[in-house]
């Protein structure tokens, strides 16, 4: 299991350590940054501050339950169960593909296990996001990188102005380059900072990455948008343990630019079927340009699909059952007419979603 080890702030450098099985997340301030170099491994003096334990609900198969301190009319304590909220943030699209923004309330339908459930909220504003930038730093992206870090500027200054942004950049070891900001000048200097060296672990800077979305309590809508230009190849998290973080306490919403290229460089067949695996599986989606100058339109779109979400949420009530709960939303528009709604496909029980 990923957490959040600590976070060391002195003399304006930021020291992150994730660890997930040994993994470790690294991030330094610009003008120390070991890119290549094994993640540091020192102690944090007694005054650094620690990250609070990522929040967890009730027992696996069950709503969450917590003790309140309330009294019965003869004075005994009592405890309440807490039923647990389902928060899903959904993207509807006609069938020519183009977005749908307009709907209510009652133009959705949601089935948790196949059984209709009611909406206790609804809300179709554009909100402030966590969005985590998780950039492929291997070898085989050192012509690519100068194009993509455009293209990923242009999707943070087409974004929410409220939203807050990190960088990490990863080959063999993921690093966090800049943490959560708002500063498009501080997060364009993070993407300056390439080494293209190492191998790709790819999983191993996703689980770290949700990990530190899931570990920032100000924001509750959270984003990964990953840009890769090929498959794993040294993580020890697996595709299942991935798939398994993103679904569980906070998971985040992931989309995926796999760069395909040609010949020696090209994508495989399995690495584009991870990525559109990891970003189905959370609602979002996986991209494949063909050529880097379509890059720039992916992201912008991007970015106008983060913004232009709709924020359902349900209390599952008896539709729980033990192991993974599966949610399918279905949104319907004037005339009956049928649209197709992308969001996460379900979730682990005892896990707060947001």
């Amino acid at each position: 299991m990923a957490f959040l080890d600590f976070i060391l702030r002195s003399a304006g450098k930021i020291a992150i350590t994730a660890v997930a099985a040994g993994m470790c997340l690294t991030a330094f301030a610009q003008d120390d940054n070991p890119m290549g170099l094994p993640p540091r491994t020192s102690t944090p003096p007694p005054s650094a501050q620690q990250e609070p334990a990522p929040e967890t609900g009730g027992q696996q198969g069950g709503p969450a339950i917590s003790p309140q301190n309330q009294k019965s009319d003869d004075g005994r304590f009592v405890f309440k169960k807490q039923v647990q909220e389902v928060v899903l943030h959904a993207t509807v699209v006609d069938e020519t593909g183009r977005p749908v923004t307009s709907l209510d309330r009652n133009s959705f339908v949601i089935f948790q296990n196949g059984q209709p459930q009611t909406i206790t909220s609804f809300r179709r504003e554009d909100v402030p996001v966590a969005l985590g930038i998780v950039i492929d730093n291997s070898g085989s992206m050192r012509d690519k990188r100068a194009k993509v870090n455009r293209a990923v500027l242009n999707l943070i200054r087409a974004s929410n102005p409220d939203d807050q942004v990190f960088v990490v950049n990863f080959g063999q070891t993921p690093y966090l380059d800049q943490d959560y900001t708002s500063d498009v000048n501080l997060l364009e200097a993070a993407l300056r900072q390439t080494s293209t060296r190492g191998s790709t672990a790819l999983y191993d800077a996703v689980v770290a990455s949700d990990v530190h979305l899931r570990n920032n309590p100000r924001l509750d809508k959270k984003v990964l948008l990953v840009i890769t230009d090929g498959q794993d190849n040294m993580s020890r998290e697996t595709l299942q343990d991935a798939l398994h973080r993103l679904q569980t306490n906070k998971g985040a919403t992931l989309y995926a630019i796999g760069l395909t290229g040609q010949g020696e460089l090209g994508m495989s067949r399995q690495g584009r079927q991870a990525l559109q695996d990891l970003a189905a599986s959370t609602g979002g989606a996986a991209f494949f340009p063909e050529n880097l100058d379509e890059v720039d339109a992916i992201t912008r779109e991007i970015a106008h699909d983060i913004r232009g979400q709709y924020t359902l949420a349900y209390n599952p009530g008896s539709a729980i059952g033990n192991g993974y709960q599966t949610i399918r939303v279905e949104a319907r528009g004037q005339g009956r007419t049928r649209y197709y709604v992308r969001t996460r496909t379900g979730y682990y029980p005892g896990e707060t979603l947001r």
